[in-house]
């Protein structure tokens, strides 16, 4: 049984202040996935960078700061690509693919469509070139998708859908790519295993946010539907401190 764990540390420097390591071992994943990194790999200390009982793979953004993806794995994988081979959005450090013997894990930062949906065709041109990614591996074998996509699927998935109807994260273009996405042949694993709303990912440090639960459900595990079988539990670990995010997992036999 593989236990996967998925999260957005908005910053690994910074969490590496707050004991990132001794959190890190304690999720007891065999692969962890992190985004938002906001490091290139000479700047991360030793204890980021040698995690005892892991390897560590990264993918950082040109820009210094910014972006970024990593994975620490207990099983050396048979390949690592660096990208999802699109050459506008590789340049930020949004993904990297494991290749396994029986199946692919892809760690994803989506982007954020920002204020005013500026950046909401460059997104799109992410979700598109992914999806192409994912096709063409799930021909091959089971694929697992996961990170931070930076939408709200739907209104059970943030805290408040009526006043944010339209912005970045929840705009209909958004919440449509990922109907497609999941119509067209992958689980959105959480859902398999608990519906209803009140069950996020994220939340705004302002306003006491994260203790009145006002937060957004916007990073996931999906996995193709042949795979589905293999999925056993999908969960939220809210009670994981040091982010805005917390993590997620995946136990997948």
């Amino acid at each position: 049984m593989w236990r996967f764990v998925s999260w957005n540390v908005n910053g690994i420097r910074a969490l590496e202040k707050k004991g990132f390591a001794d959190t890190a071992l304690g999720l007891q994943a065999d692969i962890l996935a992190v985004q938002e990194t906001k490091a290139r790999p000479e700047q991360l200390g030793q204890t980021l960078r040698d995690l005892p009982g892991y390897l560590s793979y990264w993918h950082s953004a040109e820009r210094k700061g910014y972006s970024g993806v990593g994975v620490y794995v207990r099983q050396e994988p048979l390949n690592v690509t660096y990208g999802i081979g699109s050459p506008e959005h590789d340049a930020e450090g949004r993904a990297i693919v494991l290749e396994y013997p029986d199946f692919f894990f892809l760690n994803l930062y989506f982007p954020n469509a920002q204020p005013g949906l500026v950046r909401l065709d460059h997104k799109l041109a992410f979700n598109a070139a992914v999806f192409s990614l994912a096709e063409r591996l799930r021909k091959e074998r089971n694929v697992v998708l996961c990170g931070d996509f930076n939408v709200a699927h739907r209104p059970i998935d943030l805290a408040n859908p009526e006043k944010n109807e339209g912005n970045p994260g929840y705009c209909p273009e958004e919440r449509a790519w990922m109907n497609r996405f999941l119509e067209a042949g992958y689980v959105d694993t959480f859902r398999m295993f608990h519906e209803g709303p009140g069950h996020y990912t994220w939340w705004t440090y302002r306003f006491g946010a994260r203790a009145r639960n006002i937060g957004w459900r916007i990073d996931y595990f999906c996995v193709d539907a042949p795979g589905r079988n293999r999925i056993k539990d999908a969960a939220i670990l809210k009670e994981v401190m040091g982010s805005d995010h917390c993590p997620i997992s995946l136990c997948f036999e």
